[in-house]
């Protein structure tokens, strides 16, 4: 028989959906599970490695020097100072790698939402399954809630992979996003201190000591106005705001997280204020860059565009509310 649930007919679930080749519903084990030792070397101590080691293994990695040829190649094909290659290198990255990327991870957290109603009424009806069995079967508490547990797992795992929805894939923005930002930021390094490892490496050092515009010429100094510096960590406050007014009914772990990145957003002044300025103005690029896609990613059309499925939080006048939220939150409030 099929019953209609959340909009959709789906098969009872008898017996918690025990296939035939599944062993019976049987009671969690809750001890005298065997834990796994760690081998020898995994707790072996580094004392061979240097302090900076890594620093430096890191600053002359293949993946840095693909960086450095990307910003050199980029350079020498527009023939624009260094300012406007760094800007120009940026931009395209982010558009031409992260955007993508990003409208991914709204699809796929789209779906993840959309499955909400259907894991609720599932878990209500699993709930019900698991009382009567405990009743039958003399389950203690603890044992009928890790039952539950156990086995509602397994079934929203079948619902992520009956949609081609696991979140863990709307991750990978991050996983890419990151290690980019790193390697761009060693290349810029390398190339501001004439350690870079290409036959104009020095000649690039003159030419970043001269190809800045307006309060910092010298791309290979810092700021020493604070302006580049401190428009980091506004932006990057902009940003952690912006998605923070967006959610409704966060955990204590996501707003811990909220709380990590806006503590992250002001460190990053005082650093950013020790470094180079051509590093720097990369941040601040790529901020703005992650500024623009955030928002962008919130236009209906664009999401339509990007055919993210419409999901109940989607608002018809996105940037009107953000407006709103941000009025009351810091503008409005007494």
């Amino acid at each position: 028989m099929l019953c209609r649930l959340g909009g959709r007919w789906l098969r009872p679930l008898p017996a918690l959906q025990l296939r035939a080749r599944d062993p019976p519903l049987a009671p969690v084990p809750t001890s005298g599970a065997k834990r796994p030792t760690l081998s020898v070397w995994a707790v072996a101590p580094v004392s061979a490695v240097h302090a900076n080691g890594w620093y430096e293994a890191l600053a002359a990695s293949s993946p840095v020097r693909v960086a450095e040829e990307v910003l050199l190649g980029v350079q020498a094909t527009t023939g624009l100072p260094w300012w406007g290659s760094i800007l120009l290198s940026t931009v395209a990255l982010r558009g031409a790698v992260t955007l993508p990327l990003a409208a991914y991870q709204h699809y796929i957290l789209a779906k993840v939402e959309n499955l909400q109603p259907e894991i609720k009424a599932i878990a209500r009806h699993l709930n019900q399954e698991v009382v009567v069995r405990a009743n039958q079967l003399g389950w203690s508490e603890r044992v009928a809630r890790l039952t539950y547990l156990k086995n509602m797992k397994r079934l929203i795992s079948e619902l992520y992979v009956r949609d081609n929805c696991h979140p863990f894939k709307a991750t990978v923005l991050v996983w890419i996003q990151l290690p980019m930002w790193i390697f761009m930021s060693f290349a810029l390094r390398n190339l501001s201190t004439g350690a870079a490892h290409s036959e104009a490496g020095f000649s690039v050092r003159e030419q970043l000591a001269t190809g800045g515009i307006l309060w910092f010429p010298d791309l290979t100094a810092p700021d020493s106005t604070w302006i580049l510096p401190i428009s980091v960590g506004v932006i990057n406050l902009l940003i952690v705001e912006i998605s923070a007014l967006q959610k409704i009914g966060i955990s204590r772990l996501q707003t811990y997280v909220t709380y990590f990145v806006r503590a992250m957003s002001v460190l990053m002044i005082p650093v950013a204020a020790t470094v180079p300025s051509s590093i720097v103005l990369y941040w601040l690029c790529s901020s703005f860059m992650g500024l623009s896609q955030n928002l962008l990613l919130r236009s209906p059309g664009f999401r339509q565009l990007c055919r993210i499925p419409s999901t109940k939080s989607d608002s018809e006048t996105p940037y009107k509310d953000i407006f709103a939220a941000f009025n009351t939150k810091f503008i409005s409030r007494k």
